[in-house]
């Protein structure tokens, strides 16, 4: 698997945030999805990668600095046939590692609330990410919830 700043371009990646969308307002009400869509994620304060076994794009993510010393991930998404397989992990892991070396101090982000949200719960668990309070311009609801990673200092 090789992780690789994404093409926002590329017909597979149009693809899979069209998917993410599309899953986000599956499972949560209208006014509670704050997932990205292409406009969104080409912000100049976000990096979004991809995840790719040869010409496959197997996943994406992103990480957006909220200030010198805090990031958040956003827009994590595997493509449906490649669950299971370390994809969103591998690219967890690849963003942490990006966080460190730009000296974040906390890793942030906000997820739905629900069955549909309770794998990608499991894996930010097993990172460490703990439940805690509302950041940024996010807004508490029934429907999210937000969970923290405390880095070490670098």
């Amino acid at each position: 698997m090789k992780i690789v700043p994404g093409d926002f371009d590329h017909p597979q990646v149009i693809e899979l945030l069209r998917l993410h969308l599309a899953g986000m307002h599956a499972n949560s009400p209208p006014g509670s999805v704050y997932a990205l869509d292409l406009s969104g994620l080409r912000r100049p304060d976000i990096s979004f990668y991809t995840a790719w076994d040869g010409e496959a794009l197997l996943g994406c993510g992103a990480l957006r600095e909220l200030s010198p010393a805090q990031g958040e991930i956003k827009s994590m998404r595997t493509f449906p046939q490649h669950l299971r397989r370390g994809v969103a992990a591998a690219l967890l892991r690849h963003m942490l590692a990006e966080a460190g070396a730009r000296s974040y101090r906390r890793v942030s982000l906000e997820t739905g609330s629900g069955d549909a949200f309770e794998p990608a719960l499991a894996l930010y668990r097993r990172f460490g990410f703990v439940s805690g309070e509302a950041f940024g311009d996010y807004t508490a609801s029934a429907f999210n919830q937000f969970l923290h990673l405390d880095l070490p200092p670098s």
